[in-house]
């Protein structure tokens, strides 16, 4: 279940709003819940793809820089280990 909301609406949106809530089978509060949630998807929708263009442009830019690093953070090779019986 979601958090409550409270916000304020001029009296004429507000009966334009539940007018088109009405039309579309929904409460005041659905409608409202359904238009924000459109929009945050299609911000979502938006950036995710400018990610994967930007991305798509500068992948040979950034591999050249740094090389394709799957593995970030760890070492190139492993690191040697002393033979069990040298103590």
């Amino acid at each position: 279940m979601g958090k409550q909301t409270n916000i304020r609406l001029d009296e004429a949106v507000k009966a334009a709003a539940e007018e088109r809530a009405k039309r579309r089978g929904l409460s005041l509060q659905g409608y409202v819940a359904d238009l924000i949630e459109a929009d945050v998807n299609q911000s979502r929708a938006a950036f995710m793809a400018g990610a994967a263009a930007f991305l798509a442009a500068y992948t040979e830019v950034f591999e050249a820089e740094v090389g394709e690093d799957r593995y970030p953070g760890l070492p190139d090779k492993p690191a040697e280990t002393a033979p069990k019986d040298a103590a």
